[in-house]
């Protein structure tokens, strides 16, 4: 090679100088313009409930209409479990003749009028144990409190059908539609709506002021595993009395409930469905009854009282799901007081002091 294609001159040495320089004078603007940040998707707006709840569910209302839905479903394949056979063989059993009562219970409990399912649980509610040591007799005048399922219900209308008579009391089925006691009042309607077996059965509306029907007719007036549901509305006191007005002198008043501790009191203890059976004793009686006898029939021992959702954490409701579930069949249903009480006169008031 000739020195001319291997050596630069001064001027094409400076030209590659000035390029270099130009070169990297770009590449520090490109690094120094500022970036574009990408556009971003505005956020979901949430909706927000009138009191400022996030997503509130289901209200009040909506949550009555479903109950009430659901029990409709319910009660169309109930009614169509009862065939026309089925029909007459509980109307018969209605207007048999028993000898007593715990023969006729004892007939009554094997019937296949009664839901599927019902008598699973005879074993932990002893309704022929329990009816028997109220007194309860063919020929009786009752008042049942809170019948729910109908579950005693269907027990006693055959029991009391032909001789005696059978009053239901519950809620008004025409209720508040935001209020579930309105449904529980359609679904009783329903339950004696599906045979003529309910017929005879009397439904009284409860509303305010509490009564139950026509003051002083009544021999039982009965309350199973419902007076926590009275204190957790606030209406204990008021129910003692309307059952008090209800009862002939000297009738009984029946009472099943959920049994708390000894000496704990009904305002900490309804939440949780208990109550002490002291506490009881003692609110009944200041109401003008006379506590006549008590009874272990209903007891459970194994019964803690101190479940993550109070006594419907054990069966038949399992609230806890599948959770201990094994732990809480083990357990059993609640332990639960027996009580029998007499209606007495109140004491009269006392006269005023003469001056």
């Amino acid at each position: 090679m000739t020195e001319a294609t291997t050596t630069a001159t001064p001027g094409r040495m400076k030209l590659r100088t000035t390029l270099f320089a130009l070169t990297l004078a770009i590449g520090a603007c490109k690094k120094e313009a500022p970036k574009t940040e990408p556009e971003k998707t505005p956020p979901t707006p949430v909706a927000v409930a009138d009191a400022g709840t996030v997503d509130a569910g289901p209200t009040d209302a909506e949550k009555v209409a479903k109950k009430i839905a659901d029990d409709q479903a319910a009660a169309e394949k109930e009614k169509a479990r009862w065939t026309p056979e089925l029909e007459a063989s509980a109307l018969a059993l209605r207007d048999k003749s028993f000898k007593d009562s715990k023969e006729a219970l004892t007939a009554i409990l094997a019937s296949d009028h009664r839901k599927p399912g019902a008598k699973d649980r005879d074993g932990a509610r002893h309704p022929l144990e329990t009816l028997v040591f109220f007194g309860v007799k063919p020929t009786s005048t009752l008042i049942e409190l809170g019948a729910g399922g109908g579950w005693y219900t269907e027990i006693l209308a055959p029991l009391l059908g032909a001789k005696g008579k059978l009053i239901v009391a519950g809620p008004d089925a025409n209720g508040p539609a935001d209020k579930m006691q309105t449904a529980y009042g359609k679904s009783l309607d329903l339950f004696l709506a599906k045979s003529k077996l309910f017929e005879k059965v009397e439904r009284v509306t409860i509303t305010q002021p509490l009564k139950l029907g026509e003051d002083g007719k009544a021999d039982f007036v009965i309350a199973m595993r419902e007076m926590h549901n009275w204190q957790r509305r606030g209406e204990f006191d008021a129910y003692l009395a309307a059952v008090h007005a209800a009862l002939k002198d000297g009738g009984t008043f029946g009472i099943e409930e959920h049994r708390a501790k000894p000496g704990t009191k009904g305002e900490d203890t309804a939440e949780s469905g208990y109550l002490a059976e002291d506490w009881v004793i003692a609110k009944v009686e200041a109401a003008g009854f006379k506590l006549a006898e008590k009874s272990e029939i209903n007891a459970n021992p194994k019964d803690t009282k101190d479940y993550p959702k109070g006594v419907w954490t054990l069966p038949p409701n399992f609230r806890e799901g599948d959770k201990d579930k094994e732990k809480y069949a083990a357990i059993g249903e609640s332990d639960r007081m027996t009580l029998k009480f007499t209606k007495v006169a109140k004491a009269a008031a006392p006269a005023p002091a003469k001056p």
